[in-house]
């Protein structure tokens, strides 16, 4: 029988640029101990330890971890591109669900290049090998990034679906850095205008530079306990991981010669639907959400995926404000990828923390309302995986 799985404290250290990080080793145990620190939990007492990272040697989990101590645990390193931290989050939540530990730790860093990212090996197959094929039938390839051609190709095929103005696209970037701007941990806080956004450096389809998330570096943690556990040791248990749904591509994925499947779409969509009917919650009832928004293309079409508004109307939700505060939800009070920044391994655990602190009430000037009771996360890597996580405050 499954337990629910708590998550007792959370870590983050600010973002920054890779011309100012530290190395990910100080920066993982730094956001691991802070973890530790708000569960009051001493690391003697984690019984496993799940690390996320994208660019680095294997193991580098163990010198993370190692900062901590030596107790001899199981360390288990995990990549999964850029749901990399969520995905040490669910490995997290299902040991403790499972009763397999009382007491778990996930966290994830990246120390990330300059630049956008690129394939790391030349000489061996590319798992991006089918995407590449069913976009060259979509679409010409040009210079720029991978992924800016594959987001932006989708955001691209959907605005020509459905009519969607490219001032549309924009505002998003500008509601990012509006959030952004209360966020002490973000990376770019100063406002743009729409006008801004347009101007900035044309990448792909309707995609500026001002519209594509900044490499980045940075880490965050989370420590996740049983229920029992945290009543024995006198750990606040008000945040409770509700449901949590892992997906990987469909054949639709490939079958559709659709660039927004191309880009998760379909598995976005059936994890968000699974958390949905494992909690019994509806997209109306969600009030905040941490939402991957790697491109403004991408918010954009995760608004429809995850439900929050029909499909076709993603153009409405965003000019009637209802993406914001005031609005109906409020999609990345942090700031978001695009705002905050996206160091890969640490980007689903920062926006885990996020949602505890909204959901305790200690996010100060990004806090959507005092009454919170659910928050919910989508984090998803190309190639592929997506991961949504609701959580909920129990008392």
């Amino acid at each position: 029988m499954s337990r629910r799985a708590v998550v007792a404290g959370v870590g983050m250290i600010p973002f920054t640029t890779p011309s100012r990080s530290q190395t990910y080793d100080v920066m993982g145990t730094r956001a691991a101990r802070a973890a530790l620190l708000d569960a009051d939990v001493d690391y003697d007492r984690i019984q496993q330890a799940y690390a996320g990272y994208v660019y680095g040697d294997s193991t580098c989990g163990q010198a993370v971890i190692y900062g901590l101590g030596q107790t001899g645990i199981p360390v288990i390193n995990v990549n999964n591109n850029c749901s990399t931290g969520s995905s040490a989050l669910f490995l997290a939540r299902q040991a403790v669900e499972s009763g397999a530990a009382e007491a778990v730790l996930a966290v994830g860093f990246e120390q990330m290049q300059r630049g956008a990212l690129a394939r790391g090996y030349a000489d061996r197959p590319s798992p991006f090998a089918r995407f590449d094929e069913v976009m060259d039938e979509i679409q010409e390839r040009d210079e720029s990034p991978f992924a800016a051609q594959m987001f932006g190709g989708a955001g691209r095929q959907y605005a020509e679906k459905y009519g969607t103005a490219p001032e549309t696209f924009a505002k998003i970037s500008v509601k990012s850095r509006r959030h952004a701007a209360a966020n002490p941990f973000a990376v770019f806080k100063d406002p743009v205008t729409v006008a801004e956004v347009l101007a900035s450096p044309h990448i792909y389809g309707p995609l500026t530079r001002l519209q594509c998330c900044p490499p980045t570096c940075g880490a965050a943690a989370a420590v996740i306990v049983s229920e029992d556990f945290a009543r024995a040791n006198g750990i606040d248990a008000s945040v409770v991981i509700r449901a949590q749904a892992m997906t990987t591509d469909f054949p639709s994925t490939f079958a559709e010669k659709d660039m927004t499947k191309i880009v998760g779409y379909d598995m976005s969509k059936a994890a968000a639907h699974q958390v949905y009917h494992a909690s019994g919650v509806s997209p109306e009832d969600i009030r905040v959400v941490e939402l991957h928004d790697c491109f403004t293309a991408n918010e954009l079409l995760t608004y429809e995926a995850l439900g929050l508004t029909p499909e076709g109307t993603a153009e409405k939700f965003v000019n009637d404000g209802d993406n914001t505060y005031g609005g109906r939800v409020v999609t990345n009070p942090s700031g978001g990828l695009l705002s905050k920044g996206h160091p890969l391994g640490a980007t689903g655990l920062a926006q885990c923390a996020e949602l505890v602190w909204q959901l305790r009430g200690q996010a100060e000037g990004r806090q959507v309302a005092d009454d919170l009771k659910l928050a919910l996360q989508h984090n998803i890597g190309l190639g592929g995986a997506a991961v949504v996580t609701l959580y909920e405050k129990v008392s």
